[in-house]
């Protein structure tokens, strides 16, 4: 039986990509970090609508504070031509403390969230 010192085993784990919780792969799209390719795919598609003036813009990871000390960052917030805007949240899984903050956010903020 191999035995491994602390450095051993540090060395090993740091060589070993890291896999996210929810097996997503960051992607980088134009030096932005997005949590999954789904994310990623969605901020091309974005950008293609704002190149084509079907949107007036859009705005990577808004904030919103739904209460002290406890804040919901969506992944997009869209600006539609008609002057609306979309709160946009780009979804694999729901988690339960993501399920909550919706709810906190719609009742709180009078808007609905588009999961996409």
């Amino acid at each position: 039986m191999e035995h491994w010192s602390v450095e051993d085993y540090k060395k090993f784990t740091d060589n070993k990509i890291k896999k996210s919780k929810y097996r997503a792969n960051k992607t980088s799209v134009d030096g932005h970090t997005f949590d999954s390719q789904k994310e990623a795919d969605y901020y091309c598609e974005l950008k293609m609508k704002l190149q084509a003036k079907e949107i007036n813009g859009f705005c990577l990871q808004p904030t919103f504070m739904l209460a002290p000390g406890l804040k919901y960052k969506a992944d997009f917030i869209i600006f539609n031509k008609d002057n609306s805007y979309e709160v946009i949240d780009v979804k694999g899984i729901k988690t339960k403390e993501y399920i909550a903050k919706k709810k906190v956010f719609e009742d709180k903020y009078n808007m609905k969230i588009t999961e996409i």
